[in-house]
């Protein structure tokens, strides 16, 4: 029978909710149990898929096609399994499907409230996600903070489900942050407490207190925050600030959370660690090289943009032995000086959407392709690529892409005839898993080693076939193709140490454990180009 176990956040948001979750993931998961998990967001977006990356930070997409909170990329990153829809649930969603419910009559002429209809459909969506995983357990994190309003009907729903379940099936777990006033730099375990009484307020007693803090939370401290807080002193554990996220499993390891947990939820008899996890860190945190890697894009300003293409380039350096220092390139800037993307040991152009800085990508894509310095192009940067081609090698003048240009003579990139009626933005762009066959001859394949792949998509233009042909004498290779529609998936250029772009995002599915074909290839291009 599947378990639950819910993260909630008290005090401040951004003290590390989705890590901690993600943690207790890795350790369960470490001790021998499968682990499904979730976010709840209390925004009444359906989906960050139409939020401006300024407010949301990177969309997570799922195998099946979901956008999602970028919490879901640690989630897989950590635990290793590939997530579904169910793991993303919105007060947006939530309501969609109340109120759809509420005009099909479903409800019988009822007055629909929150209590019940609402709070049955967040208890549905831990349920359903349980039974279609056949996870042991299943781990929600609840957005936001205790006490904010919209978070509200989420926490009455988990209050319910403990009453609808055994003591031991359920487990609760808050995390906190214990300041420290500047001056004296003493720490304060008042907020914790406070944090405490409005979840209890809510009906919610927690199992299991994370407290996080600058500074060293002593015995006393724990003891104190156990005295006020009604749980055991070796149920509360500092998340202490580390220097690789991957790390954060060991440090609560070290303070016994997953035997906590498993004696709470009555899982006494799992085995012991193997300690995979504690051996991948110490290779990661064993480096001695160091690369430079221009990340060329138009939100370098938020650098939780491009979380899932920064942590696939850090981990695969790491895998190499090597840390991957990040240059942040405004391609705007590149526009007005080119000389930016001097003394680079590799480039990416990562994904994106609109005209903003397109120019300054191009010059990028242009640099590294008569430079010799690795490129890789993911989604918005295979098209930037293939534009730089079409203009600068076969002297296609004013080549764009009509997302860019409309009106452009040449557009190398363009939409589906399908894509052209869309009137809804949210959810119409390709989405999710689609295969894609290698060509056996490619360099692509030396990464690879295989044939037929499956990686994830998120956009809308493509490239245009009927400029395949001429592409092709620019030295293009379409090393990648989507054989049901007869989409170009990868391209490579001849003659280049790397050129490698994608239309894919495969940074999706790179993980610690098993780092992405295409990224390690990049790194490792990048390594030998220094």
């Amino acid at each position: 029978m599947t378990k639950f176990i819910f993260v909630t956040g008290g005090v401040v948001s951004g003290i590390g909710k989705g890590i901690s979750a993600a943690s207790i993931g890795r350790l369960l998961k470490e001790r021998g149990l499968s682990v499904f998990m979730q976010k709840f967001d209390p925004y009444l977006n359906v989906d960050p898929g139409t939020m401006s990356p300024y407010q949301h930070g990177e969309v997570f997409v799922t195998k099946d096609g979901a956008e999602t909170d970028l919490d879901l990329g640690h989630y897989e990153r950590f635990i290793d399994e590939e997530l579904t829809k169910r793991a993303s649930i919105t007060t947006g969603k939530v309501y969609s499907r109340v109120i759809a419910k509420e005009r099909r009559g479903d409800y019988n002429g009822a007055t629909v409230q929150v209590i019940p209809h609402v709070t049955n459909e967040i208890k549905n969506a831990v349920y359903k996600a349980a039974k279609e995983s056949g996870a042991d357990i299943v781990i929600t994190e609840i957005g936001g903070t205790v006490g904010d309003i919209e978070s509200l009907p989420f926490l009455e729903a988990i209050r319910q489900i403990h009453s609808e379940n055994e003591k031991s099936d359920v487990l609760f777990v808050h995390t906190v942050l214990v300041p420290n006033i500047p001056g004296s730099d003493e720490l304060k375990t008042k907020p914790t407490q406070h944090s405490f009484k409005e979840l209890m307020s809510n009906g919610i007693k927690t199992d299991v207190i994370i407290v996080r803090s600058n500074g060293v939370v002593t015995r006393d401290l724990r003891e104190k925050i156990s005295l006020f807080c009604d749980v055991p002193v070796e149920a509360v554990i500092q998340s202490t600030n580390v220097d690789l996220i991957y790390e954060v499993p060991l440090v609560f390891h070290e303070q016994g959370l997953d035997d906590y947990i498993l004696k709470e939820l009555e899982l006494n008899n799992q085995p012991e660690s193997n300690y995979s996890w504690k051996k991948m860190v110490e290779r990661f945190k064993d480096i001695k090289g160091e690369i430079t890697i221009g990340l060329v894009g138009k939100y370098v300003s938020l650098h939780d943009a491009y979380l899932s293409v920064t942590q696939a380039l850090q981990d695969a350096g790491c895998e190499n032995g090597v840390d991957v220092k990040i240059k942040w390139i405004n391609s705007e800037e590149i526009e007005e000086d080119e000389s930016i993307l001097e003394g680079l040991n590799g480039i990416i152009v990562p994904g994106g959407f609109g005209s903003r800085g397109t120019e300054g990508m191009i010059k990028a894509s242009k640099y590294a392709r008569e430079n010799n310095v690795p490129y890789f192009g993911i989604c918005y940067g295979m098209q930037i690529a293939l534009i730089d081609i079409a203009r600068n090698k076969l002297g296609l003048k004013g080549a764009n892409s009509t997302e860019i240009d409309p009106e452009t003579s040449y557009p190398v990139i363009d939409l589906l005839e399908n894509q052209k009626t869309v009137e809804n933005l949210g959810g119409t762009l390709r989405l999710g898993d689609y295969d894609c066959t290698i060509d056996k001859d490619s360099y692509v394949y030396s990464l690879y080693g295989e044939e037929k792949i499956k990686e994830r998509h998120r956009h809308r233009y493509e490239f245009n076939n009927s400029f395949r042909g001429e592409i092709r004498k620019a030295g293009v290779v379409f090393s990648g193709i989507n054989e049901d529609k007869d989409l170009v998936e990868i391209i490579e250029l001849k003659d280049h140490p790397h050129f490698v772009a994608c239309q894919f995002h495969p940074e999706f599915k790179s993980r610690p454990t098993k780092i992405h074909p295409l990224f390690n290839g990049f790194i490792k291009a990048a390594i030998k180009n220094k």
